[in-house]
């Protein structure tokens, strides 16, 4: 490793992308209910609605942020409605568990979703269990990864140390707030959806392409290398 880990207590990781694998694709059903709330919102197609989307997820770091800053959405309205769907597309990883039982200290998860969604994503997993806390968009004031005013409200709620953190993420650009903070940084590049968005090597302590991979290849007693 070119990064130390001795010195950490808390392991903290994005949810959607990150605890379980893009390929699932879970993220498409996501993205076919938020363009029909916007379709019904606006009154547009859904060519139309997909443009919407995309444009304020990128601009404002997540879709609801920009409905809610151009059009007055109730963020409680998109978050239960965006939300509502079967998560038969993700299975029990008895790897990752293992992996992640291996880590000393607290883990957490910090997310631009709800924490109700969040708890059913781990309990999915077969994971929920060895979670210690969640930071959602309801805790950050639906202010979203990567505004800096999420990542203080996440150390505040979540009782961290920012220096004796580690931060996983498949989206990078949302890597470059938690390095300013002192966090050690995991890029995990696993071909997410505009994950590479604003990659910044200089912000990313470890690039790593498998979640379970990498922690498996960490030294006793985070991995069993």
């Amino acid at each position: 490793m070119s990064v130390s880990l001795d010195h950490i207590d808390s392991w903290i990781f994005d949810l959607d992308n990150t605890l379980y694998s893009p390929d699932a694709r879970l993220f498409d059903l996501i993205d076919e209910r938020m363009g029909a709330f916007i379709m019904r919102l606006l009154g547009c197609d859904a060519a139309q609605a997909r443009r919407v989307q995309k444009q304020y997820f990128h601009d404002h770091g997540t879709t609801m942020a920009g409905l809610m800053r151009h059009h007055g959405v109730d963020p409680e309205d998109f978050l239960v409605d965006v939300h509502d769907i079967a998560l038969d597309r993700i299975a029990i990883d008895a790897r990752l568990r293992d992996a992640l039982t291996r880590l000393p200290g607290r883990r957490l998860v910090f997310t631009n979703a709800d924490a109700d969604y969040a708890a059913r994503v781990l309990a999915a997993r077969g994971i929920a269990d060895l979670f210690d806390g969640i930071c959602d968009i309801r805790i950050t004031r639906y202010t979203p990864k990567p505004e800096a005013a999420a990542y203080e409200m996440m150390i505040a709620h979540l009782g961290v140390d920012p220096a004796k953190s580690v931060f996983v993420e498949d989206m990078a650009r949302n890597l470059t707030p938690a390095k300013a903070l002192g966090m050690t940084t995991v890029w995990l590049d696993n071909g997410s959806e505009s994950g590479h968005r604003d990659h910044l090597p200089d912000h990313v302590d470890f690039h790593v392409r498998d979640l379970a991979d990498w922690l498996d290849s960490l030294p006793a007693p985070w991995g069993i290398s």
